[in-house]
């Protein structure tokens, strides 16, 4: 599959209740309203915060297309109580933190405002975060993240001189974010990598889903040092980047990443209908058992390309000849 094809994959077939899956909503064109302000929080870490366990993510907010709808999108999020609105600079070639900035900026204290950046040194991620600020119309966010981190080079260059991480340091000391972590999909021994090269990290981000403890798993490796460390988790590709819908649901999907020990999911909602639908089945989420978790990654590993599993499917991840 090309990465057009990729970008152009949709999450679910048909807005508000019926999925590329089995339609666990039913056949009902127009499903229950999720209760506004009803999503379960979990404390994020040892920040002392407290995260709706589902959240917008920045990145999808370029499918839909123009600046109006994006922020009348966001808006509803935040109507339907969503306090945890994830972004970064390079998402939509910064508009979706423009976006952010035009709708949150009135709701700024009730929200927790994340960004993320892809430089690795201090000078161009403080130019770079100075830019995201502006964007935010904020003096601060809540959480800054180094962005996509994929290679042992990329650690080395961050904690090398004049690394990103003295700029990470000197933003929080200044006050213009409140805490700092760091984000990837590639590689879990490169996260492995990060957490062991610095012991005061605030949080983590990670591909967490029903097919990755088939390959290379971010579920296996990483996820369990995290928590032994008291970091704030935040999952993405929950539904495999729509590939796990063709042999499972969406509720499936986010009742198998919420029944792990992570505090909040990054979800690429970019209609009314899945926003509702990713509220609601939080609203009514419960935790799997340990037969149902083992069951649904039975079923996810046929979800790739010819029933195939590991980069066939998660693409995003480190090939087989270590790309």
């Amino acid at each position: 599959m090309t990465s057009n094809g990729r970008a152009s994959m949709r999450r679910r077939t048909f807005a508000g209740g019926v999925f590329a899956g089995l339609g666990i909503t039913g056949l009902s064109a127009q499903p229950p309203k999720p209760q506004a302000g009803g999503t379960p929080m979990r404390a994020f870490g040892k920040t002392g915060v407290k995260l709706t366990v589902v959240g917008q993510g920045g990145a999808r907010l370029a499918l839909l297309r123009n600046k109006e709808a994006a922020r009348a999108h966001v808006r509803h999020a935040y109507e339907l109580g969503l306090n945890y609105f994830d972004c970064a600079h390079s998402y939509w070639d910064g508009h979706s933190e423009e976006v952010y900035g035009d709708v949150l900026s009135d709701v700024r204290k009730n929200i927790f405002l994340t960004t993320k950046c892809t430089r690795r040194t201090r000078k161009e991620a403080e130019d770079e975060l100075h830019i995201s600020l502006g964007a935010l119309k904020t003096d601060h966010v809540d959480l800054w993240q180094m962005h996509g981190i994929q290679e042992q080079a990329d650690v080395d260059r961050i904690f090398g001189p004049g690394g990103a991480i003295e700029a990470f340091e000197a933003a929080r000391k200044a006050g213009k974010c409140r805490f700092f972590g760091f984000t990837g999909h590639h590689d879990p021994k490169v996260h492995l990598a990060m957490l062991h090269a610095y012991d005061k990290w605030d949080s983590i981000l990670m591909p967490l889903h029903a097919a990755d403890p088939a390959y290379l798993s971010f579920e296996k490796e990483v996820l369990p040092v995290a928590v032994e460390r008291g970091i704030g988790i935040q999952a993405i590709k929950v539904f495999g980047n729509a590939f796990l819908l063709r042999v499972m649901n969406a509720e499936e999907c986010l009742k198998y990443v919420l029944s792990l020990p992570i505090h909040c999911a990054a979800l690429g909602a970019s209609t009314t209908g899945q926003l509702d639908d990713d509220v609601r089945f939080a609203q009514r989420f419960k935790p799997l058992g340990a037969e149902e978790m083992e069951g649904l990654r039975k079923i996810a590993v046929t979800a790739g390309p010819g029933g195939l599993k590991g980069p066939a499917l998660e693409y995003w991840k480190r090939d087989a000849a270590g790309r």
